[in-house]
């Protein structure tokens, strides 16, 4: 059974699992989770996206917000198992349904669902330094700015703009949103930096 979410509504408590790549919740009937009785809930009020190893969560807009455990959240976040989120008035938790590998194991490794485009040594580099704080253990990841990788490579702030707009156009990441976000997601799902590749550079 894949990792799914517990939606509460009126009628009672509805499981629905999480299969795709992309889940989006809203009161629109054309969401995956159609909260149409929530006359709080914006038409397309947020989007569940699939790391590959964890689920993440970010509003796009909504009036009232999104809410983990209480806490507005003003970018994405990578959920835990048991997580309460809150959009309009209706409670979702997100269950996650964990098989022999775990993250903590060292053979861990992600299916990617298409193949990574081509990168050079100092791409993959700047992407690896990008992905780290998603297996921090932090629950609340933040992006590395381009000073931190700048200073952590060794080149300058200039140069890392430049191989961070070869990447985005290598992943077809959009110009909108947190494309930072975006595109250490992309890099982990596709398979073009690996969880094993992250502990042992961060080691």
């Amino acid at each position: 059974m894949p990792s799914h979410l517990e939606v509460w509504k009126p009628t009672g408590r509805q499981l629905i699992p999480l299969g795709s790549e992309r889940v989006t919740v809203g009161k629109s009937s054309t969401n995956v989770v159609s909260l149409d009785h929530d006359s709080t809930v914006s038409r397309v009020h947020a989007v569940l996206e699939n790391l590959g190893h964890a689920w993440s969560v970010r509003d796009v807009g909504s009036r009232n917000g999104t809410y983990i455990n209480g806490e507005k959240i003003s970018a994405e976040r990578v959920l835990r198992s048991g997580d309460e989120v809150r959009v309009g008035k209706t409670k979702l938790v997100f269950w996650e349904v964990r098989d022999a590998t775990t993250l903590g194991d060292a053979t861990v490794s992600v299916a990617p669902t298409q193949p990574p485009p081509r990168l050079t040594r100092r791409e993959l580099e700047v992407l690896v330094v990008l992905c780290r704080p998603l297996v921090s253990g932090d629950p609340f990841p933040e992006a590395v700015s381009v000073r931190q990788m700048a200073q952590e490579l060794f080149v300058t702030e200039a140069a890392i703009k430049q191989h961070l707009q070869n990447l985005y156009d290598k992943f077809a990441v959009p110009a909108e949103g947190e494309r930072r976000v975006r595109l250490a997601n992309e890099a982990i799902r596709r398979g073009a930096v690996t969880l094993k590749m992250l502990r042992d550079n961060g080691s």
